[in-house]
């Protein structure tokens, strides 16, 4: 109904916008330091001022939570609608080839630099879909609120913060994720697990072993020292295991010892296809030497029947399962360390719609325990689910196709987004699974044809959802 308006509103307002962004991407917004008044250090706070200044000069209603977040309301009628994006960033490195970090440069119709796709960029396109709806006068029976956070990628302790004073809205969304719309994230469970026993002095034998150390990523690389192995049998079995997983294994020998490193790929653990998990494969090649059977052979051994390489839907703990709508459930090893006498290690787990502790908890548990380990014991996160029927998500697919032509799905996914812990939030742009956008890596951008995109979704969005 407002199509032309809202196009040529947007679309005139280009190059502010953009103006606006590279004044948001200068503020070096990783997490540092607490200060008096600034629970995230300096930058994020800085941040949330810049944004809360741009949200009072576009004539919306300002408040800060005390620098946790900044809000900026319009309309006078109920809250209904509540938009939550970040201005937080993750740390750099100095492997930047396009720009610097916190420089931002527009070329080949991208804007680079920190946060330009995560979520500097897709708070602006929020901020001017807000001001495009209050600029053209288009009546809201309703209110909507902006909120910009400031801890997103260390926890979210801003969101615990802000919803410990103010309640949710009846309809939350984040434009940190991907379109058309994320109304499923999987449960997680992520749990240690260790054991003991007694060192054994015969040989051949695994002196130590460790790997990964994050439970929330494949590990890609990982290392043993072997004592009293002969070369010829060590090259044997990893002939072998090379060709079984696709790892590169590498060894080099100080006296009775052997120094083993192994070569994968590093990925996210909800989607472990995406790697080559360097610990299985190692626990495969280790299975194939001659070692002596002690109790920390034994339980290795274990864990690689437990985590077979290249497994990561839970087969090997009899856990796999799906369901139509959620997908199938992901399990990988991401953690381990072992010595002559314990090993410890930490698992990650994505599970679906149908997963539940007891089919799910208390069958890994059971699984470790036959196993001779111990797991950590605790409850898994339930799913986040916004049923895709539901009137919400069905309005925010309708301006997804409005603008797009394309007819959308919504998608189930096995990350968290920002509003995992909400009831009736979903994740919504600005990205597409087609575009890599270096999110979280080297030379970070944003296509600026898609933030224009988005910023007229969201603002049809909002005239459907506050109407």
């Amino acid at each position: 109904m407002y199509k032309e308006q809202i196009d040529a509103y947007l679309d005139g307002k280009k190059e502010e916008m953009l103006e606006d962004l590279k004044a948001l991407v200068r503020i070096d917004s990783r997490r540092s330091t607490a200060k008096e008044g600034m629970p995230f250090g300096e930058g994020p706070a800085k941040a949330l001022k810049a944004a809360g200044a741009f949200m009072e000069r576009y004539g919306l209603t300002v408040k800060n939570y005390d620098n946790y977040v900044v809000t900026g309301d319009y309309g006078t009628g109920e809250k209904v609608l509540d938009i939550l994006a970040h201005l937080d960033v993750v740390p750099v490195t100095e492997d930047w080839t396009v720009t610097r970090p916190f420089e931002p440069l527009i070329q080949d119709g991208n804007i680079y630099g920190r946060g330009t796709a995560d979520d500097k960029g897709p708070a602006i396109a929020a901020l001017y879909a807000i001001r495009a709806v209050k600029e053209l006068n288009i009546p809201l029976k309703n209110s909507v609120r902006l909120i910009l956070g400031s801890d997103e990628e260390c926890g979210s302790s801003d969101l615990e913060h802000y919803y410990g004073i103010e309640k949710e809205a009846k309809y939350t969304f984040t434009p940190d994720g991907d379109f058309p719309v994320i109304n499923l994230e999987k449960g997680r469970l992520t749990k240690s697990f260790e054991a003991s026993f007694p060192p054994s002095e015969d040989l051949p034998k695994i002196c130590s072993l460790k790997g990964g150390d994050k439970e929330n990523v494949v590990p890609g690389k990982a290392e043993a020292i072997l004592e009293g192995l002969e070369e010829e049998d060590l090259k044997r079995a990893a002939d072998k295991a090379a060709e079984a997983t696709n790892a590169i294994f590498l060894w080099s020998r100080e006296g009775n010892q052997i120094h083993l490193n192994v070569k994968g790929t590093s990925a996210h653990a909800s989607t472990p296809e995406a790697g080559n998990n360097a610990v299985t494969a190692l626990l495969h090649l280790i299975s194939l030497l001659p070692i002596v059977n002690c109790e920390g052979y034994q339980r290795l051994c274990a864990l690689s029947r437990m985590f077979p390489h290249g497994c990561g839907d839970g087969t090997g703990l009899n856990v796999d399962m799906a369901d139509e709508e959620s997908g199938a459930l992901t399990l990988t090893l991401d953690v381990l360390n072992y010595t002559e006498t314990s090993l410890k290690g930490a698992f990650d787990c994505r599970a679906p719609l149908c997963a539940t502790d007891e089919n799910l908890t208390e069958e890994l548990k059971q699984a470790f325990e036959n196993a001779g380990m111990t797991m950590e014991g605790g409850k898994m996160v339930p799913v986040h689910h916004v049923p895709a029927n539901s009137s919400f998500v069905q309005t925010l697919l309708d301006s997804y196709e409005f603008y797009t032509g394309i007819k959308g799905k919504p998608l189930a996914i096995g990350g968290g987004t920002y509003v995992h812990e909400l009831e009736r939030g979903v994740a919504f742009g600005c990205m597409s699974e087609a575009v890599d956008n270096h999110m979280h890596g080297d030379d970070e951008f944003m296509e600026i044809d898609t933030l224009m995109m988005s910023a007229k979704i969201f603002a049809d969005a909002i005239v459907k959802l506050c109407n």
